[in-house]
């Protein structure tokens, strides 16, 4: 299971280079004029994740695999851009296909970088790309509720479908989010979101993109933005896109102390990705062998035949055990077998729900 994360925001708000940042690509073309961007960039990253490391250094493995996300960095939407205008409406259907939507917004005044409104307002600005969103996705609805209309004259069976839909579309009509719809747990919806990848239902990140200054302590535009982050029950992630950037050819451990110097505890990919995991729900477990030491990423609340699934449909259809060991005690004990000297393995049947950091072996039978 790959997270995926979508990058919008209007034109010149940095979102070209937050995904290089991000990416250490540099592969999306950043310019001072809008719509830079006019392919969707798109970049599997490496999941930075110091415990594989420190597995990998005691099993010695042929090989290690670590967590991937896909970043996707569409054109920047601005206002009208559901009905046409600009660019990024032609690149929605890359963003549906992901997990999660990382929201750039400008967090700093720089004359010599046009702003399509004049000056930033975070307020404004997200609320401008909210409203393209919600627009885009009241269209698709609209579509689904025609043709479900229909649909209806020969299958009477559609009618629990077509009533949720319809209460979507008024919903969404109102300019509401997806994600604040009263009947999103029901079956009907996710039935509905299944098909259609509502936008407006996705996890939203703020990614408040600020100049070297406000790295270190808030400035009043990051301080709105996270006041409409918590109406909406949304994190924040504080960058400098154009900083990290500039890194992206150095080592970690320089990058590290660089960072620190700013005043930024952990750079840009490291908090949409601790964020992103928090808010999706999702963790990482390992398997570790001569072979290979992997991650594998799942959802918190996952019981091991399940988990196991990830690696192959066998594994869970055969599923019989799995052998754990948490992380803290494997890198305490120093080896698997040390581990199990030690009675820290523990063999676990179906109900075992995996733990963030599990190191498992699965043993199964098809």
């Amino acid at each position: 299971m790959a997270l995926s994360i979508g990058i919008v925001g209007l034109p010149n708000v940095g979102k070209s280079t937050t995904f290089n940042a991000l990416t250490k690509a540099q592969n999306a073309e950043a310019a001072n004029y809008p719509f830079c961007t006019i392919e969707p960039n798109k970049a599997i990253v490496p999941v930075p994740d110091p415990r594989i490391d420190k597995l990998a250094e005691l099993v010695k493995p042929e090989r290690v695999v670590r967590a991937t996300i896909e970043f996707v960095d569409i054109a920047g939407l601005v206002k009208g851009a559901s009905t046409g205008e600009g660019l990024g409406n032609k690149f929605l259907g890359n963003i549906r296909e992901t997990s999660a939507i990382v929201h750039v917004v400008r967090c700093f005044d720089d004359e010599n970088v046009i702003h399509v409104t004049g000056k930033p307002s975070p307020a404004d600005d997200v609320e401008t790309i909210n409203t393209e969103l919600v627009l885009a996705d009241l269209e698709q609805i609209e579509r689904k509720v025609d043709r479900l209309g229909k649909q209806l004259k020969s299958d009477k069976k559609l009618q629990p479908l077509m009533d949720v839909a319809e209460k979507l579309r008024d919903h969404l009509g109102a300019g509401t989010p997806a994600i604040t719809f009263p009947e999103r747990d029901s079956g009907a919806f996710v039935e509905l979101d299944a098909e259609m990848r509502f936008i407006t239902s996705k996890t939203v990140i703020f990614a408040a993109n600020v100049d070297e200054n406000g790295l270190a302590e808030d400035n009043e535009y990051v301080r709105q933005l996270r006041s409409v982050a918590l109406v909406q029950g949304a994190e924040v992630v504080k960058l400098c896109a154009k900083v990290e950037e500039e890194m992206a050819g150095i080592d970690d451990a320089e990058r590290e102390e660089f960072l620190r110097s700013m005043g930024a505890e952990e750079g840009g990919l490291e908090q949409v990705i601790h964020k992103g995991f928090r808010a999706l729900g999702l963790i990482c477990y390992f398997t570790a062998g001569p072979k290979e030491v992997r991650a594998w990423t799942i959802h918190e609340g996952w019981t091991a035949p399940k988990a196991a699934g990830v690696i192959h449909t066998d594994f869970e259809r055969g599923f019989i055990k799995a052998e754990v060991i948490p992380y803290a005690k494997y890198i305490e004990c120093g080896s698997e077998a040390a581990a199990k000297a030690a009675g820290a393995l523990g063999v676990e049947g179906k109900d075992y729900v995996v733990h963030d950091g599990d190191v498992v072996h699965f043993r199964f039978n098809v």
